[in-house]
C-alpha cells in the first residue's frame, strides 16, 4: 500500500536531517517549494511541517519560515484547559478584560495557520486576564467565522473566547508549542511588567471535526505562570 503524499513529505524532511545536509537553524524550502516539488496541494505540505514541528524536528516562526529544530527537549503539555477554570480551581478569582473584539481581514500568515483563503476575514479578539488582580495572561485570538459565526456577540468578560469554542466546535485536535522570549512594547503595557522580565508563550491551533477553528498567542509573564504536564503510560 503507498504511502500518503503527507508522508512522503515527511521522510524527504527527516532523511534531509538525519544525514546532516539539513542541520539545527537550517531554513527548509517554503511550503510553495514543497508543493511544486512534490505535486501535492499546500493543505498536504502543511499537514506534514504541523506533524514535523509537533514532533520536534522543526520549528515554525511566523513571518520567517520553517526551521530545523535545535537539539533541546520538547515539553507537551497534555492538557487544553480555559484559564477561568483554571484559576477557579485554584480558588482564586478571575476577570477578563477586553482590549478589542473585531472582524478583520486575513494576513497571509494567519490564512496558512487557520487553512482559509487568503482574502477571507477572520474574528480577533484580544483579551488580558487577571488572576486575584494581576495579568496574568495576555490572549490574542484569531477565529475561523465558519465555525463560531455569533462569536463577536459574546460577553467574554462573563464567557471566555475559548470555553464558548469548546462548546460550539468540540474540540478533535490540537497543536501547541511553547517559547520563552521577551516581551514586546505591547505586550509590557497590557500585562503590566518591565523590559527584562521573561515571558512563556504559547502558540496554539485548534481543531474541531471539520478544520482549523482557530489560533492562538498566549502570553504570560514568568514570574506569574507556570505551565505543567503530567503522563502516565
Amino acid at each position: 500500500m503507498a504511502s500518503p503524499h503527507y508522508a512522503k513529505i515527511k521522510t524527504f524532511v527527516k532523511q534531509r536531517i538525519s544525514a546532516g545536509r539539513w542541520l539545527p537553524g537550517h531554513l527548509i524550502p517554503s511550503e510553495n517549494e514543497l508543493t511544486r516539488q512534490f505535486k501535492v496541494s499546500r493543505m498536504t505540505v502543511n499537514r506534514a511541517l504541523r506533524e514535523l514541528s509537533s514532533e520536534g524536528f522543526l520549528h515554525r516562526v511566523q513571518g520567517l519560515g520553517t526551521f530545523v529544530a535545535e537539539l533541546t527537549p520538547v515539553s507537551s503539555l497534555l492538557k487544553i484547559r480555559d484559564i477561568r477554570e483554571e484559576i477557579a480551581e485554584r480558588g482564586h478569582r478571575h476577570r477578563a478584560m477586553v482590549k478589542f473584539a473585531l472582524e478583520e481581514p486575513v494576513t497571509r500568515e494567519v490564512a496558512a495557520l487557520l487553512e482559509v483563503e487568503p482574502r477571507s476575514t477572520v474574528f480577533r479578539t484580544v483579551l488580558v486576564h487577571y488572576e486575584n488582580g494581576v495579568p496574568v495572561q495576555l490572549e490574542d485570538r484569531f477565529v475561523n467565522p465558519a465555525f463560531a459565526p455569533d462569536l463577536l456577540k459574546i460577553d467574554f468578560t462573563r464567557e471566555t473566547p475559548s470555553h464558548y469554542l469548546f462548546r460550539v466546535a468540540p474540540l478533535a485536535e490540537a497543536e501547541q508549542v511553547v517559547e520563552a522570549c521577551a516581551p514586546d512594547a505591547f505586550a509590557r503595557r497590557l500585562l503590566r511588567i518591565g523590559a527584562q522580565e521573561p515571558c512563556l508563550i504559547v502558540r496554539r491551533r485548534t481543531w474541531g471535526r471539520s478544520g482549523v477553528v482557530a489560533y492562538a498567542v498566549l502570553t504570560h509573564p514568568g514570574s506569574r505562570y507556570r505551565l505543567m504536564g503530567r503522563f502516565k503510560p
